[in-house]
């Protein structure tokens, strides 16, 4: 009987590459053409100003919430001078339910500087955005890109999300921003200004309508069958469990229920008041001493409290 020799295994078939940069631009840019929100931030008339304040308000924060206190704000400070001018407090007390009231006050301090530093015109310059108090990388960068039309990689976690699966081929991108996303990032970036600009603004609107993190709608993606997540078969996120923040009972809730006093009172509030909107005394303690040190509350003689600057 003779012999045979097995056959060699057959060569594992490659993942079909995602598509090159140039390739995705098109169709992502054309969607959003089509598709994007009427939103108040993206009209003309919102200017820099406007566009500055939606990109503070819409940290961790969904449109819907944002819109009411958006139209709110501007028409009662529709220039960085009119909102200099007032108490930060002010800002506090305006920006009602929002959440992480802290970025009132760095809207409040980064007016203040616009005024002082820029005559009161949001600069253009990149690297002037980025030395006002509470601008960071990203608020830069959009403001940047949105208002002004320039060139810049705009980074946030719908954008993040939209790069991990069409490129990385990834189901979510990690925790925190990596110098590889930033690297793509640039990478990706279109080569002319306002194709760039539309580009960091349409990528951002994938991420938020379509891309998104727990039903992705993969059937109206405009780059579906370039997506390399999809290519690879959408393999399940292989990172650690991604959990929601938890909000009832912890500290964030407290001190939100104290601001809420606070913001609601016309006059001082004294201890009596902020004891009644919670329970338990160490905590209670606790949240308000975060409040007063992040320069959210000011207390003031014979145990009364107020938002900062009266």
């Amino acid at each position: 009987m003779t012999a045979t020799t097995p056959s060699a295994p057959a060569a594992p078939t490659a993942p079909a590459a995602a598509a090159s940069p140039s390739a995705l631009h098109t169709p992502v840019n054309a969607w959003f053409e089509t598709h994007a929100r009427d939103l108040p931030w993206r009209r003309p008339e919102a200017g820099p100003w406007g566009v500055m304040v939606s990109e503070f308000m819409l940290q961790q924060t969904p449109v819907s919430r944002v819109l009411p206190i958006y139209e709110q704000w501007l028409a009662r400070w529709p220039r960085p001078a009119d909102l200099a001018a007032e108490p930060p407090g002010e800002a506090v007390r305006a920006w009602g339910r929002l959440g992480y009231p802290r970025r009132a006050l760095r809207l409040h301090g980064a007016a203040a500087a616009i005024q002082e530093r820029h005559g009161g015109e949001v600069p253009r310059d990149h690297h002037q955005l980025l030395a006002l108090p509470g601008v960071g990388e990203y608020t830069a960068a959009a403001v940047a890109s949105f208002a002004y039309g320039q060139r810049h990689p705009v980074l946030d976690t719908n954008v993040r999300r939209v790069f991990a699966r069409a490129v990385t081929g990834v189901q979510y991108p990690p925790t925190a921003t990596t110098a590889a996303e930033r690297r793509t990032a640039r990478e990706l970036l279109p080569d002319d200004e306002p194709t760039a600009a539309r580009w960091a603004a349409a990528t951002m609107e994938l991420g938020a309508l379509v891309c998104t993190a727990r039903a992705p709608d993969c059937a109206h993606c405009p780059i579906a069958g370039q997506c390399g997540w999809r290519l690879a078969g959408s393999p399940a996120h292989a990172g650690p469990p991604r959990r929601g923040q938890t909000y009832a009972g912890t500290d964030r809730q407290v001190r939100g229920k104290l601001l809420a006093v606070l913001r609601d009172a016309l006059t001082p509030v004294g201890q009596v008041a902020l004891d009644a909107v919670w329970d338990e005394p160490v905590q209670r303690a606790r949240a308000l001493d975060g409040l007063v040190a992040d320069g959210l509350v000011e207390p003031l003689a014979d145990g009364v409290y107020r938002l900062p600057g009266g």
